[in-house]
């Protein structure tokens, strides 16, 4: 195979793979802005504010507190604020409530109480206390998922952006394939001209 076949085969090549990539950059960016779009939305209907003044400064933990502090008073809508809502708020509110137990612990705690005991104070203070846990639990889920989504879609917004700018290199590379098998072929024509001796 010749030189200008080779630099046309592989400049033919790139562009299909310049093709691919811009493609694919399409429907990732496609990807990022709907996960996007859907955890804002979903969590913006729920119409939770972020903590702030004496709700984040009561927190124990400094962590806590550090974590929060950037989105004080803000609506909450994207999936960082609800990691924070999630794990730093609600999570130490849970925490608080059960001395660090987990729903698991406590709910052990009241299954194993008697039924004479479970209608005592302390008994239905544990089982409050469970029933707290467990809707700790669920709304953490959702929020962790709401998360989950959108750091997907912020993935998905890299990708694209490196699928875009890989489309492109490939683009100028086979661009200069092309370019460069035009010369060889132009070169190939002046050296067969000059090779065919000249009749009287």
């Amino acid at each position: 195979m010749d030189r200008k076949t080779l630099d046309r085969l592989l400049s033919a090549t790139g562009v299909v793979l310049a093709i691919v990539l811009v493609l694919g950059g399409v429907l990732l960016t496609w990807a990022g802005n709907f996960a996007g779009g859907q955890v804002s939305q979903q969590l913006k209907a729920q119409g939770i504010t972020m903590p702030e003044g004496e709700a984040i400064s009561s927190l124990a933990s400094q962590a806590d507190r550090d974590a929060l502090e950037p989105f004080a008073g803000q609506p909450l809508s994207s999936g960082k604020q609800a990691k924070a809502f999630a794990d730093h708020y609600i999570l130490a509110h849970m925490n608080a409530a059960s001395d660090g137990r987990t729903y698991e612990e406590v709910s052990g705690e009241y299954t194993q109480l008697s039924a004479d005991a479970k209608t005592t104070e302390d008994g239905i203070a544990l089982g409050n206390l469970r029933e707290t846990l467990f809707m700790g639990n669920t709304l953490r889920s959702i929020l962790l998922t709401a998360y989950a989504f959108g750091t997907m879609g912020q993935l998905a917004t890299i990708g694209a952006i490196v699928a875009f700018v890989g489309g492109v290199v490939l683009l100028a590379l086979s661009f200069l394939g092309f370019r460069h098998s035009r010369k060889v072929a132009v070169k190939n024509e002046a050296a067969g001209s000059a090779a065919v001796p000249a009749t009287a």
